[in-house]
């Protein structure tokens, strides 16, 4: 996957599902399993006021540079009481004082002091911003959700409306001159077209609108894509698209010939293991399979943190101050009401979960 992975949607309630494999693989038969699920409902999760919050987040992983930031960072939160999910995106490039720089470091950084440390520090960045507490967090390699979706035979997707982004990332190519001399590098890399200065680093992808199967790539594009022209530029309409995509996994996931054979069941396992860092504990595991199977109707919703929409007229939560050294020259985002204060944010993250469709003032 190309360097920084600009992938709106995470792949959690793919993993929720793909932790019960964990659990048939090591029983060695698919009795305790179907007892479990069937003659033992009590989910004895960490909870609150019937409600699990769960960190999601997604790596481009690979050999590029930044292999461990996390281009996708998702706050889900499930209610089930009301059979309800919400996913909350926060943009990858909010700025982190603690950090000394954007928030998508946070894994890449706590993993580097020891192992499981970026589990650690991520959780603890977010819960900051949320003003929530999160009780699992779940991580995944974009490789890995290549592969189960292929392994799943594919996913079939209604997309809303034609498109065309001209800036995929190509992996592998971040670095590359593109044929221009190496002393002009320095000065084509500050320009303000990229696409232009360095052709070659980037694909264009296009979607008809329509009912189309897409493979694991296609629809790792599909949701991943943020330069669309149009509509589907927007956070609003990428956070469709992976809402569109996270359904149709979860349901094709959760049908019966996927479950009832254990060669597709081996073969997820195998792929998920290979791909997920998780807190969540071995005795857990089964929990989370009653969870996911209770899910499976769920009302699933998405809310995107983000600086708004000048064009609409439509107000954001977040600004983008300008590039200075206090944010390591970075182009960055924090609070509209003031860097450090999460205020604003966690009210209407509260309203969001209590009431819903809260509508975000303009400031004065």
């Amino acid at each position: 996957m190309a360097k920084r992975k600009k992938l709106g949607f995470i792949f959690g309630l793919i993993v929720i599902v793909g932790l019960c494999f964990q659990v048939i693989i090591r029983s060695g038969s698919f009795g305790p399993f179907i007892y479990q699920i069937l003659f033992n409902p009590t989910i004895e999760l960490k909870k609150e006021n019937n409600q699990i919050n769960i960190l999601l987040l997604g790596i481009a992983g690979g050999t590029h540079e930044g292999p461990s930031l996390t281009d996708s960072i998702i706050f889900a939160n499930v209610n089930t009481k009301n059979s309800a999910i919400t996913l909350f995106s926060l943009p990858r490039d909010m700025w982190s004082t603690d950090l000394k720089g954007r928030i998508n470091t946070a894994y890449a950084i706590g993993e580097s002091k020891r192992r499981g440390g970026g589990i650690i520090l991520a959780k603890a960045e977010v819960e900051k911003i949320v003003g929530q507490n999160v009780d699992y967090a779940i991580l995944i390699d974009f490789n890995g959700f290549i592969k189960a979706v292929n392994l799943l035979g594919g996913i079939d997707i209604s997309i809303e409306r034609t498109f065309d982004d001209y800036e995929y990332p190509i992996e592998g190519k971040e670095n590359d001159p593109c044929d221009n001399k190496p002393e002009d590098l320095e000065k084509l890399a500050s320009a303000s077209s990229q696409l232009e200065t360095f052709p070659c680093r980037y694909l264009h992808i296009h979607f008809d609108k329509g009912s189309t199967h897409m493979d694991g790539e296609t629809a790792l594009r599909y949701v991943r894509s943020r330069h669309a022209k149009g509509e589907e530029g927007t956070d609003f309409a990428r956070s469709k698209r992976q809402e569109k995509v996270i359904n149709a996994f979860k349901d094709k996931m959760l049908s019966l010939q996927i479950i009832i054979n254990p060669a597709k069941v081996i073969g997820l396992y195998q792929t998920i293991e290979a791909s997920v860092d998780t807190d969540i504990i071995q005795n857990e595991f089964d929990d989370f399979i009653k969870l996911a199977q209770r899910l499976q109707k769920a009302k699933m919703r998405s809310v995107v943190i983000d600086y708004g929409n000048k064009e609409t007229g439509r107000p954001g939560l977040l600004t983008h101050p300008l590039v200075s050294k206090e944010y390591n020259f970075e182009w960055t985002l924090i609070p509209r009401v003031g860097k450090d204060n999460y205020s604003e944010i966690q009210e209407y993250i509260n309203c969001e979960l209590t009431k819903g469709n809260c509508i975000i003032s303009q400031l004065p």
